[in-house]
């Protein structure tokens, strides 16, 4: 395999909004090929490479570029490129568009050229000035190049580029919510179906994907599918951009193959943990995720392989704790934050996350009794599904998760005279 970190962070790629300094470095060579294949083939390369959404999802991304590619009769079609990234944890999209915008603008170029798109909109988070700055800067070179003419005349109509802030909230990212933000509404997330890909923005078809996917699809129509598949370890394909923080002596952003062993991450390229701590879990995608724990330091960071222990790659964030870190505590504030966040539309997720703040606040500071626990336990039965966006499931998987794994922590944080047993739920085997 090649030198690691050569496919999204090469630091001979880190060129900012420098055009020029971009294609002297190989840029657009991609997109140049591009030009020359027709659509389904572009697709096609794009299954055969393994190509997944990097936002958490972990959807086939040619899949979702079939069902648009599929939209004939559109007179207009938008893809949003979402670069909302306000999971705590989660800083790879920013690094993208501040040091590397023009692959992203490329990948998207390519995007439309196979889905027959004209509208291209690439959708960031207000608080990333720099992402703006240098996207902005991108996109008026791109528009005043050979490509950019290029482009156009192949699809046969103007590809419009915009750049725009979104809203700031947290629940912006979804993919409906992106939608309502564009529209210029309040990022409400809408129910389904339609899909965006039959009826998004303006009722025109909308495909939504994520920075990082859109970041990898120059390399792989330069490269090829087969190269692009090398590139990661056993069945998972590609890079991942692991946003590691928490505990650790050096954490950052690390291009890794997909199937890096969590072990090597923390202990080889994190510098391991800092002194004198030992591992006690790892939270996984963020706080809308799940927990691994030190038996856990084997699995292969792929979507699969962690998903067999119980838990979600998601964005590729791994927040480390430290023995000494109380689970009921982090968790409460991870809940905290969702309550927060939640936009209030869905009753369901703005009651539920909600009760479980509160509940959470009093069994964390040792006012809660066994009826508290038992509360919690009954609502992560009753709340997933019944909201709109993944907000509320979020809040739920962490809050289960550290049930499975951290029983015994929630038991000794009750009153004492409230125990009486937990039934049978959770604990691991």
């Amino acid at each position: 395999m090649d030198n690691l970190n050569q496919v999204l962070l090469n630091e001979n790629q880190r060129v900012g909004a420098d055009f020029k300094a971009w294609k002297a470095v190989a840029g657009s060579e991609g997109l140049q090929l591009a030009l020359l294949e027709e659509p389904e083939d572009l697709i096609e390369t794009i299954r055969q490479a393994g190509l997944r959404g990097l936002g958490g999802s972990g959807f086939p991304t040619y899949k979702k570029w079939q069902y648009m590619a599929a939209q004939e009769d559109a007179t207009e079609k938008y893809l949003i490129v979402n670069g909302n990234e306000d999971e705590p944890g989660t800083f790879k999209d920013r690094i993208l568009l501040e040091e590397t915008p023009h692959q992203v603008i490329e990948g998207a170029c390519i995007c439309a050229l196979a889905c027959g798109i004209n509208r291209i909109i690439f959708y960031i988070n207000p608080e990333q000035k720099a992402s703006l700055e240098n996207m902005r800067a991108a996109v008026a070179q791109w528009e005043e190049s050979e490509l950019y003419f290029s482009l156009s005349k192949k699809t046969g109509q103007p590809v419009e580029f915009e750049v725009m802030a979104t809203s700031g909230h947290y629940i912006g990212g979804e993919e409906t919510a992106a939608i309502e933000s564009v529209e210029g509404n309040f990022p409400f997330p809408r129910g389904k179906p339609p899909f965006p890909a039959e009826s998004g923005v303006h009722g025109h078809p909308t495909l939504i994907n994520n920075t990082e996917t859109i970041a990898n699809v120059g390399h792989i129509i330069k490269h090829g599918a087969a190269w692009y598949r090398d590139q990661g370890v056993g069945e998972a394909s590609g890079t991942k951009i692991y946003c590691l923080s928490g505990d650790v002596l050096k954490p950052g952003a690390y291009e890794l193959p997909m199937g890096t062993p969590l072990a090597d991450l923390i202990f080889d390229h994190g510098g391991g943990m800092l002194v004198d701590k030992l591992l006690k879990a790892v939270f996984t995608g963020g706080p809308s995720n799940t927990i691994l724990t030190p038996m856990d330091l084997d699995v292969p960071l792929d979507f699969d392989s962690v998903a067999v222990r119980r838990s979600a790659l998601g964005t590729g964030a791994m927040i480390v704790v430290s023995e000494g870190t109380g689970i009921v505590k982090r968790v409460t504030e991870y809940v905290n934050f969702f309550a927060d966040s939640s936009c209030g539309q869905c009753p369901p997720c703005k009651t539920g996350t909600y009760y479980i703040s509160r509940l959470l606040s009093k069994i964390d500071t040792g006012q809660g009794s066994q009826a508290d626990l038992d509360s919690l336990y009954s609502l992560c039965e009753m709340l997933p599904g019944t909201g709109r966006c993944h907000l509320l499931d979020g809040a739920v998987k962490v809050l289960e998760s550290s049930l499975y794994h951290f029983k015994e922590e929630y038991e000794e944080a009750i009153m004492p005279a409230t125990r009486f047993g937990m039934g049978n739920f959770g604990g691991t085997d």
